[in-house]
């Protein structure tokens, strides 16, 4: 009986075209955005360095710097957490946890230092600061994710909340005044919340319904 033919090897899936596209603009921005700013002139140039025609990059990059944000706030979260796989959060202790993420996520946005300085001055801006806090709970909830947080009541938002809260901070402090003050931020803030964790479970106390609320709302915001 004649052998059956080897199967042939299964092709490598390819990625994405719009995914791959989007990253290889993102890169060509971070090369223009130290001297251009986070702008639809810096997204173009990303988009023609990329080779693309305006209309492409306008139909890949409908919001143009807000697109490319979004992009480089998310290959920061993903590099955190590849270097998070390498722990075992449930071996750590809480506070510990916390800390490494943060440290990891600060990390992460460091090897794009230049950029992430612009970026951080075009979030205060009226118009784009929704977006910063939609992709900084979005990295806060990657991180408490990663450490084991399973809570679904109020308890899940608060928790977001406050580590945004710090991780901004960290950054801003990294930013401006190094490694050890942005450490020494950290490692204090936690404390701080630690402190709040032990005496809300003492007392019996809730967050109130409006910060609550505040913090479902950004829970719930979506960027397209």
């Amino acid at each position: 009986m004649p052998k059956a033919a080897p199967k042939a090897p299964a092709e490598t899936p390819q990625p994405d075209w719009a995914e791959a596209t989007e990253q290889l603009v993102l890169d060509q921005a971070l090369k223009l955005v130290p001297h251009e700013g986070w702008t639809w002139r810096m997204a173009k140039l990303a988009g023609k360095a990329g080779g693309l025609s305006a209309g492409e990059t306008e139909l890949l990059l409908p919001q143009g710097p807000a697109d490319l944000a979004a992009l480089l706030s998310r290959r920061h979260d993903a590099r955190a957490l590849e270097a998070l796989a390498a722990l075992d959060p449930t071996a750590l202790k809480i506070r510990e946890r916390i800390a490494r993420g943060v440290a990891a996520r600060l990390e992460a946005a460091m090897a794009d230092e230049a950029a992430v300085r612009r970026l951080n001055g075009w979030f205060s801006l009226p118009q784009n600061m929704a977006l910063g806090a939609r992709l900084a709970w979005e990295s806060t909830d990657k991180l408490w994710r990663w450490a084991g947080d399973t809570a679904t009541d109020e308890n899940h938002y608060s928790k977001r909340v406050l580590l945004a809260g710090i991780l901004s901070g960290a950054l801003a402090i990294r930013l401006s005044s190094g490694a050890e003050a942005a450490k020494t931020f950290t490692d204090r803030r936690i404390e701080n919340v630690m402190a709040f964790e032990k005496w809300k479970a003492t007392t019996g106390f809730r967050p109130s319904e409006l910060v609550s609320r505040f913090a479902q709302s950004l829970g719930r915001m979506r960027f397209h």
